[in-house]
């Protein structure tokens, strides 16, 4: 409300703190006098706050501007409360604290806003101790809205309309409200309810599709294995996971439709059926090629959508050992590729005389995500068949038949040992042999090839995928991928000393030298055996003979020339349906005189039929169960001589 000489009547009371005198005073006094009965009889315009000081000291008397002096136009900082003075270190920290509170509140519990003073004074410390709150007058108030920011937000700009008493119990409401809620007091209620705390940013986008990555990849053993799909890309073609169906994952966005999300979860590894499949199949002799086939294309893409499988193939000549490597891994899980193969097939020449043993080394070795899908033995020739657990179903019946090549039949050190099954539409055969020995013996171990490819009597009740192309008197013909492993004992035709001086000068794997006199190489060119049949190249150095426990070459008296006895060959109908990806030996077991050997391959798999005899996922569970517990007890072992070793340590420093 405006005096009588036209300024505020709060900043006429403002000014009167700058004056000096009794005159000054006593003017001042009938002046608001004036204004007070002005103002009770409604007569004069409101106020107009923020006027600025300089253009109301124009409107002031000629004697006021004679009697009074104008210390400063800076309006002198009010008493206590001191509400605009700046906050202290613990109050920033505490408050910064409180803010961080509030919003975990309101993250924590979506459907609250805002966090209420009862939870503001359980979870957070007590603020920094500040002197009570004392009444003051309107210019106290009016400076206070000015510098704080919470009169601020109830003024945007500082520029309210009202009148100077409507102005001074807005301002006391704020200085009270901030007082009490600095003193752990609600505004109404006891409840205060504070602002919205909103992100800096737009939160991104949540992403529909979570499904795990990790879980819809088929050829990992481990869980921390998170790079198979772009491995698998770039190094064999895959183009999508294994496990996942296109048709229903399709850009990996969830369906509304109850039918839908009933068959396939998001969270599921499981491929879906549909209940048509269900009702047409019946998984051990169905449709032919049909969509719901189980052997058939859409399957098989499934698990396989490059259609191309690793196969593990090793042959080793034990020389009737007792004593079992102590570690198998460099065996049979070789360091260079990255993962684990689909298939291990291990064939054993005068093999150890517990072959139960053997076999539950080989399963505590490739542990719980493979089985056995079939072993055979012949004498002191044994084969194992191992199979990635989720692929035994895609399996026919195994069926073996054995050779015997030594003229005394009942002697069964030297022969043949076939397995076969088709897996998918592909079928495979698998021979493991162990020919005549003896250097110059070459005729003789030609004969017991030809003896084994005409007397070995697979398939047996599992149909031939091509009959058209097969032959009677050729058991290889029979098959579409076939691999011949064993010691087939051919030797290289040079002395000792020449030999050895070629493998000093190239310790390494320059062993083309001694490859240009291997009796098997220069057979295989005649054509005279094995025919049809492909070897890698050769990178390793010979296999036989070798010292016990040692690295060193036959040092007895006979000294035997060294050679490539153990060998791995392999064959096809289809042209390139068989890559080999390694071919090597293992060094590192040295409890026979020979050297294992392996070699991995990648072979494509055709979709088949299923009205051939399924081994409906048949496996031993027995030697399963042995082959993890004997794991896992090595592992408890293995992790008590840790902690052992640990509690030795520490007693030994202390």
């Amino acid at each position: 409300m405006s005096t009588p000489n036209g300024f505020p009547q709060h900043s006429r009371v403002c000014l009167t703190r700058s004056m000096e005198g009794g005159a000054v005073q006593d003017l001042q006094a009938k002046k608001a006098g004036k204004a007070a009965k002005k103002e009770a009889g409604g007569d004069g315009a409101p106020p107009k706050i923020g006027t600025p000081i300089s253009e109301t000291l124009k409107l002031l008397p000629e004697e006021l501007k004679a009697n009074m002096k104008i210390k400063s136009i800076t309006p002198r900082p009010p008493r206590k409360p001191r509400l605009e003075r700046a906050a202290s270190l613990d109050e920033k920290s505490w408050r910064k604290w409180r803010r961080f509170r509030t919003s975990q509140e309101s993250l924590t519990d979506p459907n609250e806003t805002s966090s209420s003073n009862g939870s503001l004074q359980e979870a957070s410390p007590s603020p920094p101790s500040r002197s009570r709150a004392s009444p003051c007058n309107p210019c106290c108030q009016q400076d206070s809205l000015h510098s704080s920011p919470d009169a601020l937000e109830a003024s945007p700009g500082g520029k309210s309309r009202g009148g100077a008493s409507d102005l001074g119990k807005r301002a006391s409401e704020i200085s009270s409200a901030f007082g009490g809620l600095l003193r752990g007091k609600g505004f109404a209620g006891g409840k205060p309810r504070l602002s919205q705390i909103m992100p800096a940013r737009p939160l991104p986008p949540m992403e529909l599709n979570v499904a795990s990555h990790s879980l819809r990849t088929a050829n990992r053993i481990d869980a921390d294995c998170l790079d198979y799909r772009h491995y698998s890309q770039h190094k064999f073609g895959r183009v999508s996971s294994s496990l996942s169906d296109s048709r229903l994952q399709g850009n990996g966005s969830l369906y509304d439709n109850c039918s839908t999300d009933s068959m396939k979860s998001t969270f599921s590894v499981l491929t879906p059926i549909r209940a048509k499949d269900v009702r047409s199949r019946s998984y051990l002799e169905g449709s032919l090629l049909a969509s719901g086939a189980l052997m058939g294309a859409e399957e098989l893409s499934r698990y396989f959508p490059d259609r191309n499988m690793g196969i593990f193939v090793a042959t080793w000549n034990m020389q009737g050992q007792k004593e079992l490597p102590a570690n198998l891994d460099d065996f049979l899980l070789p360091t260079d590729p990255d993962f684990a193969q689909d298939m291990y097939v291990i064939g054993v020449q005068e093999g150890c005389p517990d072959r139960r043993e053997w076999e539950i080394r080989l399963q505590e070795t490739l542990g719980p995500h493979y089985v056995l899908l079939h072993s055979a033995a012949h004498g002191v020739l044994y084969m194992s068949v191992f199979i990635r657990r989720d692929l035994i179903w895609f399996c026919s019946e195994v069926e073996y038949a054995t050779v015997t090549t030594r003229i005394v039949s009942q002697i069964k050190t030297k022969g043949a040992l076939g397995i076969s099954f088709t897996f998918f539409g592909t079928s495979f055969l698998f021979i493991t042999s162990h020919f005549t020995s003896g250097d110059s013996k070459v005729n003789e171990r030609k004969l017991d090839y030809n003896k084994t490819i005409q007397a070995l009597t697979l398939p047996k009740n599992v149909p031939d995928t091509n009959p058209y192309r097969s032959s009677a008197s050729d058991v290889t013909t029979r098959f579409d991928e076939v691999f011949w492993f064993g010691d087939f004992n051919f030797r290289l035709n040079k002395d000792r000393e020449t030999v050895d001086s070629i493998l000093n000068q190239n310790p390494d794997t320059d062993v083309s030298k001694l490859l240009v006199y291997d009796q098997l190489t220069s057979e295989m060119s005649r054509g005279s055996i094995f025919k049809g049949f492909q070897e890698a190249d050769i990178h390793f150095r010979p296999s036989y003979k070798f010292d016990i426990g040692k690295d060193s070459y036959d040092t007895t008296s006979k000294q035997r020339t060294p050679s490539y006895t153990d060998r791995v060959v392999f064959r096809s109908r289809y042209k390139d349906d068989i890559q080999a990806v390694k071919y090597s030996s293992c060094p590192v077991i040295k409890t026979s005189d020979h050297r294992p050997v392996f070699a991995l391959f990648r072979v494509k798999v055709r979709p088949g039929r299923d009205n051939i005899p399924l081994a409906a996922g048949l496996f031993d569970r027995d030697l399963y169960l042995i082959g993890i517990r004997r794991r896992a007890t090595r592992e408890l072992l293995k992790r008590r001589e840790q902690k052992d070793q640990r509690s030795s340590s520490i007693c030994s420093i202390s």
